[in-house]
C-alpha cells in the first residue's frame, strides 16, 4: 500500500489516498501499527483520502491509538497539499498558474474550506477555515452545570493541581488552562492524560496549556486527545486563541508559538476561526499488509 508521510508544523500524518487503495480491514488498527514509531512509519495519525458528495474529498483521520478523530487543523493542511500535489481533484489541473488554490474537505465535524498557497508549484503553506466555535456545553461535549456561556476559567483539581478550564468545541472538544508561569514546566505528561479521560468529558478531550506572551502572541502546548502531546495542535491552536480572546489577552489575530513551529489563528469575535500554517511531505513509500 503506498503512502505518504507530511508533517505541518510537527505534526505528522501519513496519507493514503483509499480511492486507489481499497480495503476491507480496519483502518483503526492499521492506523494504530502505521503509527508506531519504533515498530511502523511513525505519525501522530493515518488520514485517508475519500470521495465526497459534499465536498471535493472525504477526510477521515485516525488517532495513533486507533479512535477516529473528527477534524484536526494541522490534518486538514496536509491533507491539502497531499490531494492537490497528487491531482487528486481533476478541476485543479487547469489552475497550476495559479499562486494558490482552494478546495473543500469534507470532515466528520462537516466541510472545511482550505485555500493552499503555491510556491514552485508546489503548496508550502494553507489557511484552513475552522468554522464557528461552540460552547454550549453539549456541543462541546462536557458535563457540567453553568449559568454563563462561553465557560471561562471553569475549575478543576487535578492531582492537588488546581486548574481554570475555557471549555469549548472547534468541531472537536478542548479545554484551555492559562498558565503564569512558562508552559515548559507544566507537567503536561502527568497531568494531561488524566484531563483528557477526566468523567466531566464524554467523549475525552484535547488539553492545551497557555501562557500569554503579548497581544499577538501566546506559547502553548497541547496534549491531543487519542495520540499524547504532539509538538503543534491546529485546532488546539485555534481553541487557545478563542479562549484567550473571550477574556482579553490578545487581539483578534495572535500567533501560537509551539514546539513544532508557529500557527497564526484569525478570529473576529463572531465568525470563522482561521488557521494558517507551514506544511511539508517528509517521505513516500510502501506499507506491507502482511508482515511476520
Amino acid at each position: 500500500m503506498k503512502f505518504s508521510k507530511l508533517q505541518a508544523t510537527g505534526n505528522d500524518f501519513i496519507l493514503v489516498d483509499a480511492l486507489a487503495e481499497p480495503r476491507k480491514g480496519d483502518w483503526g488498527e492499521l492506523a494504530r501499527a502505521m503509527c508506531d514509531r519504533h515498530f511502523g512509519v511513525g505519525a501522530d495519525g493515518l488520514i485517508l483520502v475519500q470521495s465526497s458528495t459534499i465536498a471535493d474529498l472525504k477526510m477521515r483521520l485516525f488517532n495513533s491509538d486507533s479512535s477516529e478523530a473528527e477534524v484536526s487543523g494541522n490534518g486538514l493542511r496536509c491533507f491539502a497539499k497531499y490531494a492537490i500535489e497528487k491531482g487528486l481533484i481533476s478541476k485543479m489541473s487547469s489552475r497550476a498558474g495559479q499562486s494558490n488554490r482552494s478546495l473543500s474537505i469534507e470532515t466528520l465535524s462537516g466541510v472545511r474550506k482550505v485555500k493552499a498557497y503555491m510556491l514552485e508549484n508546489k503548496v508550502n503553506r494553507a489557511e484552513v477555515n475552522m468554522g464557528l466555535p461552540r460552547f454550549q456545553p453539549e456541543q462541546i461535549p462536557v458535563k457540567v452545570k453553568v449559568d454563563i456561556i462561553p465557560i471561562l476559567d471553569y475549575p478543576l483539581v487535578i492531582d492537588r493541581k488546581k486548574l481554570t478550564l475555557s471549555l469549548l468545541s472547534m468541531g472537536n472538544p478542548h479545554a484551555v488552562s492559562f498558565l503564569s508561569q512558562s508552559v515548559a514546566d507544566f507537567p503536561l505528561a502527568k497531568i494531561g492524560p488524566k484531563v483528557e479521560r477526566h468523567a466531566m468529558f464524554p467523549q475525552r478531550t484535547n488539553f492545551g496549556v497557555a501562557r500569554v506572551l503579548s497581544k499577538g502572541k501566546i506559547e502553548a502546548r497541547v496534549w491531543e486527545r487519542g495520540v499524547g502531546e504532539t509538538l503543534a495542535c491546529g485546532s488546539g491552536a485555534c481553541a487557545i486563541a478563542v479562549a484567550a480572546q473571550l477574556l482579553d489577552y490578545v487581539n483578534k489575530q495572535v500567533d501560537i508559538i509551539l514546539e513544532g513551529g508557529t500557527l497564526t489563528v484569525s478570529w473576529d469575535g463572531v465568525g470563522e476561526v482561521l488557521l494558517t500554517g507551514p506544511v511539508e511531505e517528509v517521505f513516500t513509500g510502501e506499507w506491507l499488509e502482511e508482515r511476520s
